[in-house]
């Protein structure tokens, strides 16, 4: 007799989800997870009474109203707009691409200004008929000055090498807003739960029993042995041992550093977008949950190569990867008592909604299957 009715391997927001739903309809649960605290990318560190995004912004969003009552259910979001603003050099421009941006850029006042200011600057680049990469696209699509002051630099930062080396793909749209408006995202609801994440996944993973510092590829006869079914959240090229190659990511590296001063940006998102400046951004926590302490934190954040050892957070979503990922869907399907999930496991980026949904619908097969 096998203890338990799944195998929950990652406590991350996927897991959490489908371990919940799971343990609702009263199957037992066991989840494990290789770190040491529960949560995934999601965790927060308290720092002095500022909950501290460990692995990196994260700003629940959403349109589907099923996902957002779903989450508050369990625990009440502060309603927290993301507005981050972009640096390069000495200037401050506002992100998303929007009349504030573009009177920063140019002076425009006006929509009709705007548009023809674009209009004019794409021109110059109508002799590109098919972009050969990145950087091509992106002339095409935004002109010069957008481009070299609010792409260029991030996007080299990101992925670590030369535009003119990536391919055009990766920029299909530059989506540009002709009114003053400065929230980041298009979803109607937004914000981040009150006391932090942490908070969200103690509420998920509720009455059921959780293993942390546990590696369930490092003893992987033994948990097979455990539960009927298993849900496995890590990489899936990892889970079959690479035989199909090495799936590639990209990955992050974050600085803190706590100051004695209550206000570092004012802002909880700065991008930098300068080349020669090593960091993409700079997170101020506090400002996630309308801090008043006299004090802050803030974290630079590195883009950085990814290898053994490091956290893969992007999957390089290329033609080689996508055939390799592709390989590794067939000897998934032939597992019979393994489901694959999360980021990790579906070798796809999601924002928190979206993996929240899907955690549900495979749940939702799960149970009727």
């Amino acid at each position: 007799m096998r203890k338990y009715d799944y195998l929950i391997v990652g406590a991350g927001l996927f897991g959490a989800v489908f371990a919940r739903e799971a343990t609702l309809v009263g199957k037992k649960c066991l989840v494990i997870d290789k770190r040491s605290h529960k949560g995934g990318n999601l965790y927060c560190e308290d720092v002095d009474g500022i909950h501290v995004h460990k692995y990196g912004a994260h700003i629940f969003h959403t349109d589907n109203k099923e996902v957002w009552d779903y989450v508050n259910a369990l625990v009440p979001f502060n309603g927290f707009i993301n507005s981050p603003l972009a640096r390069f050099h000495d200037k401050l421009y506002n992100l998303p691409f929007n009349m504030n941006t573009f009177h920063q850029l140019w002076g425009v006042v006006t929509p009709a200004e705007a548009r023809e200011k674009l209009k004019e600057q794409c021109a110059a680049y109508s002799h590109i008929v098919t972009p050969a990469n990145l950087e091509e696209q992106a002339l095409k699509l935004c002109g010069k000055d957008v481009y070299e002051y609010l792409i260029k630099g991030y996007t080299e930062k990101q992925w670590g090498r030369s535009a003119k080396e990536l391919p055009a793909f990766i920029i299909r749209r530059v989506p540009f807003r002709f009114v003053y408006d400065n929230n980041y995202f298009n979803d109607r609801y937004q914000g981040i739960p009150e006391g932090g994440y942490n908070a969200l996944i103690d509420a998920l993973l509720e009455g059921i029993e959780v293993q942390l510092d546990t590696d369930f590829l490092k003893n992987r006869s033994h948990w097979q042995e455990v539960a009927d079914r298993i849900l496995f959240t890590g990489c899936i090229d990892e889970f079959f041992d690479y035989q199909c190659g090495h799936l590639e990511y990209r990955s992050l590296r974050f600085e803190e550093k706590r100051l004695d001063i209550d206000d570092f940006q004012g802002n909880a998102v700065v991008n930098y977008t300068a080349r020669e400046i090593p960091y993409t951004r700079v997170i101020e926590h506090k400002h996630f949950e309308y801090g008043k302490q006299p004090h802050t934190v803030i974290t630079y954040e590195y883009p950085d190569s990814y290898e053994p050892g490091k956290e893969p957070y992007y999957p390089v979503n290329d033609t080689r990867n996508g055939a390799m990922y592709r390989q590794y869907r067939e000897l998934a399907a032939q597992c019979e008592n393994v489901l694959f999930g999360g980021r990790l496991g579906l070798y796809a980026y999601a924002d928190m909604d979206d993996t929240v949904a899907a955690a549900l619908k495979a749940w939702k097969n799960e149970y009727n299957r």
